[in-house]
């Protein structure tokens, strides 16, 4: 049944850990063989095969603490994804109590939850004929059992074919240099403030640079996360935003700095100017360490939905976009941007906000994201 068994182990790995957590302290000998039971079938279809090993092999090294914090992940997304989840769970569970048996009203009506949870006009269409084709091949007739086949199809959508990659590119001959860009509004800020956390949190060594020079508060703004966040901070006001950049990243290299933040402006509306800006920028990042950026990471606002998508396309026009931090993931029952943003754009996500604290900002993991979106559909 294409993906979906790979699915359902995912479904049980989760369960099973937060079954382990829950037991952790009273039953310590037991972990062994328990992670004997996660590592049983090793089978995985080559869409994923990569991305399974990596996953089979942190499995096994699982400690104590590991099993915990997994946990903790689970539950952000849970959390993060309920009001998603709720939405759009409750109404494909109303669909199959209206339609027991799969027709052509079915179909209609399941293409406009789909458009409603924000996976995309296009993304639904190429979807719906998916699944059509896939219900008359296999000769599906019960709604029930087809909510199976909906989530193997949707999570098709972001593998694509693909070997699933959330790791951002570090540099290991000097500074890691990360561009944020973004419009204003999307929580490009506190999104840096978030990574130079979780950084921190690391043992790693993190500076961040103003390059938002121009807007009124900006430079003040991210001093006060970098105080907050114990951070190396560099910037000017109403300054060229690629000279504070360059002197920054020299004070970067001088300081030994692991990680380096770079903010910039969010004009979109004045696409020529930013795309000349940004380009400047690049040069500038590039002759002080060369193969920099090594990520330039673009913030969307997960609750402006199809906004989104249309400020992904325009970014990804003007520079050269490695990856997404999707933001406010909490706030919004749209959680199907993130397979439309991956099938319209074809740009990954990086991380995703699934909460107001530090600690709420987490790299993105599909499976993660699939068992928070559809736990409560699937058995």
């Amino acid at each position: 049944m294409g993906l979906f068994n790979n699915i359902k182990k995912i479904f049980s790995k989760k369960k099973e850990i937060e079954e382990k957590e829950i037991n952790l302290l009273e039953k310590k000998d037991e972990i062994q063989d328990e992670k004997e039971i996660l590592n049983e079938d090793q089978k995985v279809d080559n869409v994923i095969k990569n991305n399974e090993d990596s996953k089979q092999e942190d499995i096994n090294n699982l400690s104590n603490e590991d099993i915990i914090e997994e946990k903790e992940i689970i539950e952000k997304y849970d959390k993060g994804l309920e009001k998603s989840r709720k939405e759009f769970v409750s109404n494909l569970s109303l669909l199959g109590i209206k339609y027991k048996k799969v027709s052509e009203e079915y179909f209609d009506e399941l293409e406009q939850t789909l458009i409603m949870a924000d996976i995309g006009v296009n993304t639904v269409f190429k979807f719906m004929d998916e699944l059509r084709s896939r219900v008359k091949k296999e000769n599906i007739t019960d709604t029930a059992y087809l909510n199976e086949v909906i989530v193997d199809e949707l999570f098709i959508i972001y593998v694509n074919g693909e070997s699933l990659s959330d790791k951002i590119a570090i540099n290991d001959n000097g500074p890691t240099v990360i561009l944020m860009v973004g419009v204003n509004g999307v929580g490009k800020t506190t999104t840096i403030a978030k990574l130079a956390h979780k950084y921190k949190s690391q043992g790693k060594k993190v500076m961040m640079i103003a390059g938002d020079t121009f807007r009124a508060g900006a430079v003040e703004q991210l001093k006060i996360w970098a105080d907050r966040t114990n951070s190396i901070f560099y910037g000017k006001e109403n300054s060229d935003p690629a000279g504070v950049i360059y002197d920054g990243l020299e004070q970067a290299i001088d300081q030994k700095a692991d990680i380096v933040l770079i903010d910039t402006a969010g004009r979109l509306q004045n696409k020529v100017n930013l795309m000349n800006e940004l380009e400047k920028v690049n040069k500038v990042i590039a002759k002080i360490i060369p193969g920099a950026p090594h990520e330039t990471l673009l913030i969307i606002d997960a609750s402006t939905g199809q906004n989104g998508i249309l400020q992904a396309k325009a970014f990804k026009e003007i520079t050269n976009i490695t990856g997404l931090v999707l933001t406010k993931m909490d706030g919004t029952a749209k959680g199907g941007i993130v397979l439309a943003i991956k099938e319209e754009v074809g740009l990954p996500v990086k991380f995703i906000g699934l909460g107001e604290k530090m600690e709420d900002l987490e790299v993105f993991d599909i499976e993660n994201y699939i068992y928070g979106l559809f736990k409560d559909l699937i058995d």
